[in-house]
């Protein structure tokens, strides 16, 4: 990277950079800039309603990229950053993936071609709805492009018409006074695609519009200015009743909102029909009836199952008199194979390996017409879209679809309760030898209970003395597992087998952890993380471990003192605990001074000194930014730490927005480090001079200007130039109170 002290912006580096004859030199100049002044747009909202087959979250870079050692990452904006998906120069990197999205990201195949790096999420949950970062990296910068919060959406409207209705409204509302280059488009979903209707109707899918809804759809003529949205649908017939989507794409933002029409019906005859349909009632009955039998099977059916329930029960059904020598195939989402019934018999070799020994029809049913899968044991993995095919001789007779909406049981908890209880009640007899077995969504073994005792050679060593079942769980029907210190990894699953080891039970749970949020006014001289615990560690041979949501030590103490050799040099000289901590079970930390720079996550740890996990919390720290008003005559740009940070130390101030430029450089000997002092500021700062005693930092800004405006930053360097501490001020225009209005004097 060039070494530019930046006084006059990035003009400058970009003129050094042009002179640079080494194409690398100079893809590495661009790409390090660009990470310096950094991408922070947010790219928008994108909503999706739960149960759509995919969702694009959009990201386009049309900068300069490298030539060697691309790679494309798809996060979590969380504190652990997790990988959603990870594109390389070669092919998809699945290896770092998070669990939850295994199988359900994509991206185009030239995507590092075309810079087109949009991803694709397929089967979008509830669950999904955060925030995702799209960043580039070459091996040694990374680059943040865009952020896309994406919500999915499980509620919907309920539209009813009455009869004789000449025109129905379907609502769709957002904000007021959208852009003229906002786009709508109305679709409809279930039970096919088809596009309704779009809004301009000079776009070019207007021509796309489905000939059903020709010169029978509308929208409000100032619904730019009002933000209402609906949809007025002409002479409503039962053909139109099903699901609908409202689209929006607003700048960046792609908003969606499902009406569902329901209960449409035509109109009744006129008088001088009724004779004529008294006539024809027999025949509407005989070939009428069948017809209508035939289309509502194929309706879409919505089912719905609490995880740990045995079983549940997918509808289909068909014309009784055409059972014989039909092939049944149900199939999921993905297209695998869940069961298949043909020439009188299971096609269990056929069948994907998901679904063995868990699916079958009702006996004798199927000469009934009864096709209804029985599907047992389901879980959260199942919750998707099945399809029942009906073919004869080859020949395709009917298709239908059944939605499974899969619900596992929430479990909520604070962090730095002892425990949480996962319950799990049944009601029939279980054979004495069943195997009761708990995992977690890592597959890792969370407690056995086999041969009437608990198993602890087969447990996990992260949950040894950790959990907990009832002595005779069998007997009692209560197969509640109780975890001790929970966190968010802690998302268990509870597997009953018997003794051939086939499934008889299986309960799914999602546990949510509620990390306290500690609120931070910008300027304190210290925060209490605060931790206790009644239950007091039962020897004093113990270790006590803050680390922040880097995995970066905070504070240590073990063997009766603290142990500051190992501590990440950001909190050096800044961090307290108890004296009487053991005796007391109070294991809070407090940090001084600090600032926006330690917003973060923190997690306590009290283990034994083999290591076994005693207690633990996590702490949510959120330091206000700090804001200063451009006063007349001078700025202050606040700034106070301790003393014992400085020694050895160099302090830096910098403006970094609007433009980069360093104001003022401080050694350790209290005098400026820095070989010119940039013309826009000359006589024009000042700092106090026993700054090294007091420790107090701030910056004073004589005569200031329009271009003082902006974001500035304080770093204290260390020996390694390491940052021992960062604060930043945001510097605003004054506000003008507004003068109230005079009254008039009346006189008579």
């Amino acid at each position: 990277m060039i070494g530019c002290r930046l006084p006059r912006g990035l003009l400058k580096c970009l003129s050094l950079f042009l002179l640079l004859s080494d194409r690398t030199t100079k893809m590495l100049v661009v790409f390090g800039i660009l990470l310096h002044i950094s991408q922070h747009a947010l790219a928008g909202v994108v909503e999706v309603n739960e149960g759509a087959e995919s969702v694009l979250l959009p990201c386009q870079y049309s900068g300069i990229i490298p030539e060697e050692d691309l790679s494309v990452l798809w996060t979590l904006n969380d504190i652990n950053l997790k990988v959603v998906h990870l594109r390389r120069e070669q092919e998809d990197d699945y290896k770092d993936q998070d669990q939850h999205y295994r199988g359900r990201t994509s991206m185009r195949p030239d995507a590092l071609a075309t810079r087109d790096f949009s991803l694709t999420l397929r089967k979008p949950h509830l669950s999904d709805s955060r925030n995702y970062i799209c960043s580039i990296a070459d091996g040694r910068q990374e680059l943040k492009l865009t952020q896309v919060q994406l919500k999915v959406k499980d509620n919907q409207i309920e539209v009813k018409v009455n009869e004789k209705a000449e025109s129905v409204v379907l609502p769709c509302e957002t904000s007021a006074h959208l852009k003229e280059d906002t786009v709508v488009e109305w679709t409809r979903s279930e039970p096919y695609f088809s596009l309704v209707h779009v809004f301009p109707n000079t776009s070019k899918l207007h021509t796309k519009q489905d000939n059903l809804y020709r010169s029978r759809t509308e929208m409000n003529v100032d619904l730019l200015r009002t933000g209402d949205l609906s949809l007025t649908l002409k002479y409503p017939t039962d053909r139109d009743t099903g699901s609908y989507i409202c689209t929006v794409y607003r700048d960046e933002d792609i908003l969606r909102q499902k009406v569902v029409l329901l209960h449409v019906k035509e109109g009744p005859f006129p008088k001088w029909a009724t004779g004529l349909l008294i006539c024809v009632v027999l025949l509407v009955v005989v070939v009428g009836g069948r017809f209508f039998l035939f289309r509502y099977y194929r309706r879409t059916v919505y089912v719905k199952v609490e995880s740990g329930e045995k079983s549940v029960l997918l509808p289909c059904w068909y014309l009784p008199d055409l059972h014989q020598d039909v092939e049944v195939e149900w199939t999921d989402s993905h297209k695998k194979i869940v069961y298949v019934h043909k020439n009188g018999h299971d096609g269990s070799k056929e069948q994907d390996k998901a679904y063995k020994g868990r699916t079958a029809m009702l006996e004798g049913r199927m000469k009934f017409g009864d096709l209804s899968l029985i599907l047992r044991y389901p879980s959260d993995r199942d919750r998707q879209t099945y399809i029942c095919t009906i073919r004869r001789k080859g020949k395709k007779l009917m298709k239908k679809r059944v939605i499974l909406d899969v619900k596992v049981e929430q479990v909520e908890v604070e962090s730095g309760q002892q425990f949480v209880e996962f319950p799990f009640n049944i009601s029939e007899d279980l054979p004495e030898d069943a195997k009761v077995e708990w995992r977690d969504k890592n597959k890792w073994t969370v407690h056995v209970f086999q041969d009437g005792s608990d198993q602890p050679h087969e447990q996990n060593r992260y949950y040894k003395e950790r959990t907990e079942m009832k002595a005779n769980p069998l007997e009692e029907k209560d197969l509640s597992l109780t975890v001790k210190y929970p966190t968010d990894s802690d998302n268990p699953t509870c597997i009953v087998y018997n003794k051939e080891g086939k499934i008889l039970r299986r309960k799914e749970f999602v546990l949510h952890v509620r990390v306290p949020e500690l609120v931070v006014e910008p300027g304190a001289e210290f925060v209490q993380l605060p931790f206790k615990t009644t239950e007091m560690p039962t020897c004093e041979d113990i270790e006590v471990e803050w680390m922040n949501s880097r995995d970066r030590r905070v504070h240590r103490f073990h063997y009766g003192s603290d142990h500051r050799e190992d501590q990440f040099c950001s909190y050096r000289c800044r961090t307290e605990l108890n004296k009487d901590l053991i005796k007391t079970g109070d294991f809070s930390l407090t940090l001084k001074y600090p600032t926006d720079w330690d917003s973060d996550v923190y997690t306590c740890k009290v283990y034994r000194k083999e290591g076994t996990i005693l207690t633990k919390k996590r702490v949510e720290l959120n330091v206000r930014d700090c804001r200063v008003e451009k006063q007349e005559g001078l700025i202050q740009l606040p700034f106070k730490t301790t003393p014992d940070l400085l020694k050895d130390s160099r302090v830096q101030w910098s403006q970094v927005e609007p433009k980069y430029r360093i104001i003022c450089v401080v050694n350790s000997q209290n005098r400026s480090d820095q070989p010119e002092e940039p013309e826009e500021y000359r006589n024009r700062t000042m700092m106090k001079e026993d700054l090294l005693k007091t420790g107090d930092l701030t910056l004073t800004i004589k005569d200031p200007t329009e271009d003082d405006l902006g974001k500035y930053t304080c770093v204290i360097f260390g020996k390694d130039n390491q940052i021992m501490q960062e604060k930043t001020v945001q510097v605003e225009r004054k506000v003008q109170p507004e003068e109230p209005e005079s009254t008039p004097l009346i006189s008579n």
